[in-house]
């Protein structure tokens, strides 16, 4: 090879090296990833309705806070993907202060819908109308 300087390195080094530089030659779409780099792609309260499009290897993240007013707290539940093959959930919770979280990656190329509830939980003394308010947003995986 023109201009490639070898040094007479243990062969222990010399394969990690090789390994290194195979690692980071070798496409990521080979290691499970999709080319180019991951994102992540945050949802709110005020992207219900909406569509979206992500990429292999992107993480859909969801935040939805809660509202409090007049004895009333209304509170979702945890985040769920219509198709786990397509957007898989790592992560899912509520917080006792009603608001409610997950993460959900992108694995494999499709259409799946995020979906969550809104329900009220009454203060002492206070009745809820009997409303459930739905979140949904519509994830195109490509």
């Amino acid at each position: 090879m023109v201009g490639t300087k070898w040094s007479a390195a243990p062969w222990g080094t010399a394969l990690a090296l090789v390994a290194v530089v195979a690692a980071a030659t070798t496409p990521a779409a080979a290691h499970g990833q999709a080319s180019g780099r991951a994102q992540r792609i945050v949802l709110t309260n005020s992207d219900n309705g909406r569509s979206v499009t992500a990429t292999l290897g992107d993480d859909i993240e969801v935040r939805l806070t809660s509202s409090h007013e007049n004895g009333l707290t209304w509170s979702w539940s945890t985040p769920t993907s219509s198709d786990s093959t397509v957007l898989r959930r790592t992560t899912g919770a509520t917080a006792p202060s009603g608001g409610a979280s997950a993460v959900l990656h992108a694995e494999h190329d499709g259409t799946a819908t995020v979906t969550t509830q809104r329900r009220c939980r009454p203060d002492p003394g206070h009745v809820c109308p009997l409303v459930i308010t739905p979140w949904k947003v519509t994830v195109e995986v490509k």
